[in-house]
């Protein structure tokens, strides 16, 4: 502040300068305590948004590297054919120990960190690239098929295992043996009835078979990892299908040869191969890498690093992975839920933003007397504020800091720059909201002010301009998201504007209240002069004669109440389309199937009488059904009760009548549209597996039934069966609280039971979808307890008045019952049009809004039945319980507020000269 020379001597008492945070701080440690407060629970929650994004983005990489395995994420580097037919060496050295593991080194230092590589699950060695056929009679043949194995000599084997039986094996003397030694894992053992000492014997196409025993059996350390999994046959062996009309089963296994048995391999049929199998490290990756790898992946399949390899191998060699493909997946993932946490996010940050605002407004509107006094004395405005900003900062930047450290304790450490640019915004705000404000009202030096009636204030042309620049913006922004959806090209986290789109609705909606808000007052202002007592009048013009500053809380509330009711609708509508997708994957609230021909004649009625069961429907399925020469999966139906259950589920509902056979025309059928495209309205023969044949005809079309879900089907009713429903194959069960060992035992047998309780757990895919839920569910806290506050803070900047127009009003007469009916009327215009507006500009949000945002990827994994496009609709709890929270919460604290009132006594407030 500037000094005027006062024309009098210094004196050393007048050269004594009172420090001016140190006695403000001392004159108020309550609003400092409380502006810390506020300050300290926002930079929390500002800061804990990264890392938690981070943490979310780290564990869905790691849990769709995890899911799409070994064989797909790593690398896999191998040789082919012309490698030794151009080969100017003897093919032995060529396949020898050292010609795999010198390369190995080099390889897995090339991708660098681009590409982090786990050195203890990469493997090398040479292996047979044809399975061969091991015709031996002991081995186990499922469908009289003999087994296949791939001859693999894997460097590391001892390392990676556990001798259980036996020994390893040894590599032969030199090339041309009549026998080779071999170890099998134990799970290979027990599936195939191999001992050690068997002899596996392979054909080759002249000479003796190539005989190989078993000198031992391993059990891998980590039979999942990289190191086993790679090679699909390594460490288990699989069920394999024959191709042909009448598909048959075999097993497809590994023998494991010593790692310099190499180029014995060259004595059989198998085509030997070097390889290299480069596991990524999945410990180091983080999802900030996805770009990195991506780009280092593609440089190992036809770039700079693949020149490199092939300057280390052979230029004759193959390329493979499919890790690109995996880590795109996962990106397109996080590029459709990104923006909708961008959404929530935003919506969170405006009304904290909102509130610190408010809350420097309340501070200056308290000392607006002082400020006066402190311009009208001749302190500058530039002096006023920065004493003013320096008292804020000095409360609001340590309790940023307290905040933001508080969140990288318990949230995590990720995203540093972030988070404390977040905390720092937190900071700069809540520090600037009191000078800004005191510099904006007290630009002119002055005492007195005027009223500043909300009836009375008219807007200028300025806040014209803005208010139509704002609802341009706003409606850009809504018809972009409507349009486009809320990803944008190129960014991950969606477009700002768009993600501003429900508070850009908020603050339209805001202007254009706080606008049409004078005009009932003025229109009720006159016959409430004409009404009997006191209250009703003098509340309603209380009313009018609040301050005229009305945009700001207004804006708060409105804000928030959208924030929490717009988060609300995305979590119900989240569940909604998992229960959705739940039924669509069990056709009912539990299903029992495999029921078989030994199921008893009394399974439907004991499965009846399991507690929490409802209803049961019968069903009579056959997978392997001919309808014209055309393969289909068919349901035999009780027509009624079948009906009743699809119009339960909402989905594949049909009118009973349509589907009962007379006997006499051809059956009627419901059929799937694939169904009804390939067959017409014709009638069809059919015939079952069992032999039962009848002529059907489609009468009505379904994209989904309950009984065989969305594949191509149909439904007839079930006498039209040879047989009819008996016994039945599966069983419909409805009822919320089924027990799933309870109808197991009803079922007996061999039965299969499944609950849709139990199948919504596993609609759920990667942790960012649970992320973005739980980003949600703190957007509706967050949103509700902001819009607490602001109105909080808007009740307690009128507080003073009120208390002191109470006790006058009681020297006149006014009874305590009046005085809590005159609080609570005050307040309750403006709060019923915080709770109307909220609820209206939350309802007409999601309506605008819902056509661009789309749950179905937050809210099911990518495998999930297809239940339909889950899209944003208004949830009517989300919409009402915080509007009327808003108005209970403004009726407490008004009558408390009288309540107290009444009990502290009148003198304070009596007290002549009192600025209030």
């Amino acid at each position: 502040m500037t000094e005027r020379p006062s024309g009098r001597p210094r004196t050393a008492a007048s050269r004594v300068t009172v420090p001016w945070v140190r006695t403000r701080l001392r004159t108020a440690p309550g609003a400092a305590a409380a502006l810390a407060l506020l300050v300290a629970v926002t930079a929390f929650l500002a800061a804990s948004l990264p890392p938690a994004l981070d943490r979310y983005d780290e564990q869905g990489m790691r849990r769709a590297l995890a899911d799409a395995g070994p064989a797909r994420t790593g690398v896999q580097i191998q040789t082919s054919d012309a490698d030794m037919f151009l080969s100017d060496g003897p093919w032995e050295d060529l396949l020898s120990r050292e010609r795999v593991e010198g390369p190995f080194t080099k390889l897995l230092a090339l991708p660098g960190r681009a590409l982090p590589l786990d050195r203890d699950q990469s493997s090398a060695g040479v292996r047979t690239t044809r399975p061969q056929k091991a015709p031996d009679r002991y081995l186990s043949q499922p469908d009289g098929v003999a087994p296949v194995f791939h001859l693999v000599a894997q460097g590391g084997v001892d390392g990676h295992s556990r001798l259980t039986q036996g020994r390893l094996p040894k590599a032969p003397q030199g090339a041309g043996a009549a026998a080779l030694e071999a170890a099998v894992t134990t799970e290979t053992a027990a599936k195939l009835n191999i001992r050690v000492g068997s002899v596996v014997h392979f054909p080759r196409a002249e000479g003796d078979p190539l005989a190989v025993r078993v000198t031992g059996l391993v059990a891998p350390r980590e039979p999942d990892g990289p190191y086993w999994s790679t090679i699909p046959e390594l460490g288990r062996p699989h069920r394999m299908v024959t191709q042909g009309p009448v598909p048959s089963q075999y097993w497809a296994g590994a023998l494991l040869l010593a790692p310099d048995a190499g180029p014995a391999l060259l004595d059989t049929p198998g085509a030997p191969a070097r390889y290299w199998n480069l596991a990524p490290d999945l410990a180091a990756l983080q999802g900030r890498d996805v770009e990195d790898v991506t780009s280092a992946v593609a440089s190992l399949e036809g770039g700079p690093l693949l020149e490199r390899v092939v300057a280390a191998v052979s230029p004759n060699l193959d390329v493979s992975t499919d890790l690109d493909d995996v880590l795109g997946g996962y990106a397109g993932l996080w590029s459709a839920i990104g923006p909708l946490v961008a959404v929530a996010a935003f919506g969170t940050g405006t009304v904290a933003a909102v509130v610190l605002c408010m809350a420097g407004g309340l501070a200056a509107e308290r000392r607006r007397a002082e400020l006066t006094l402190l311009r009208a004395r001749g302190a500058s405005l530039r002096g006023l504020a920065g004493r003013l900003l320096a008292e804020t900062a000095v409360v609001a930047v340590p309790a940023a800091a307290l905040g933001l450290l508080a969140a990288r304790l318990t949230v995590g450490t990720g995203r540093t720059v972030q988070s404390v640019a977040a905390a720092g915004a937190v900071a700069l705000v809540a520090a600037l909201a009191l000078p800004l404000r005191a510099v904006a009202v007290h630009r002119a030096v002055g005492v007195h002010t005027g009223r500043e009636d909300v009836v009375r204030a008219r807007p200028t042309k300025r806040r014209l301009v803005a208010e139509l620049t704002l609802l341009a913006v706003a409606m850009g922004a809504v018809l972009t998201l409507r349009t486009r959806g809320t990803s944008a090209e190129g960014d991950p986290t969606g477009d700002e504007l768009v993600s501003l789109a429900p508070v850009l609705v908020a603050v339209i909606a805001a202007l254009v209240l706080v606008r049409l808000y004078p005009l009932p007052l003025r229109g009720l202002a006159r016959p409430a002069r004409r009404m009997r007592g006191v209250v009703g009048p003098l509340s309603l013009a209380r009313a009018g004669r609040a301050g005229g500053s009305t945009v700001l809380p207004l804006l708060a509330l409105l804000t928030a109440l959208t924030t929490a009711a717009f988060g609300g609708s995305v979590l119900t509508g989240v569940t909604d389309a998992r229960e959705r997708a739940a039924v669509f994957a069990v056709g009912a609230d539990a299903r029992v199937d495999n029921l078989g021909e030994r199921a008893a004649a009394d399974v439907e009625e004991r499965v009846r009488r399991v507690p929490g069961v409802e209803d049961v429907t019968p069903v009579k399925v056959s997978y392997t059904a001919l309808a014209a020469s055309l393969r289909v999966s068919l349901a035999g139906v009780e027509p009624d009760a079948y009906a009743a259950l699809s119009g339960r589920l909402d989905a594949g509902a049909f009118d009973a009548d349509l589907l009962k056979a007379d006997g006499e025309d051809a059956v009627p059928a419901l059929g799937s549209p694939e169904m009804e495209e390939r067959l017409g309205d014709a009638p069809f023969p059919v015939i079952l597996d069992d032999g039962d044949s009848f002529t059907a005809r489609i009468v009505a079309v379904r994209t989904w039934t309950p009984a065989l879900g969305a594949d191509d089907f149909l439904v007839v009713d079930g006498s039209a069966l040879r047989a009819g429903l008996e016994p039945p194959t599966g069983l419909l069960v409805t009822g919320d609280h089924a027990d799933a060992a309870a109808l197991k035992m009803a079922a007996g047998g061999d039965a299969q039971v499944r609950l849709r309780s139990d199948v919504v757990a596993a609609t759920v895919e990667s942790p960012l979808q649970t992320g973005a839920e739980r980003v949600y569910a703190a957007a509706v806290a967050a949103g509700a307890g902001y819009a607490a506050l602001a109105l909080l803070l808007t009740l307690l900047r009128a507080a003073p008045e009120r208390a002191a127009l109470l006790a006058r009003l009681r020297t006149m007469g006014l009874t305590r019952a009046q005085g809590r009916r005159l609080l609570v009327l005050e307040s309750l215009p403006q709060a019923l049009l915080a709770a109307v507006g909220g609820a209206l500009t939350a309802w007409a949000a999601i309506r605008l809004l819902a056509p661009g945002i789309d749950l179905t990827t937050v809210a099911v994994a990518s495998g999930a039945p297809a239940a339909g496009r889950a899209l944003l609709r208004a949830d009517q709890l989300s919409l009402l319980v915080p509007a009327l929270a808003v108005v209970a919460l403004t009726v407490g604290v008004a009558a408390v507020q009288a309540w107290w009132s009444g009990r502290r006594g009148a003198v304070r407030e009596l007290r002549a000269g009192d600025a209030r």
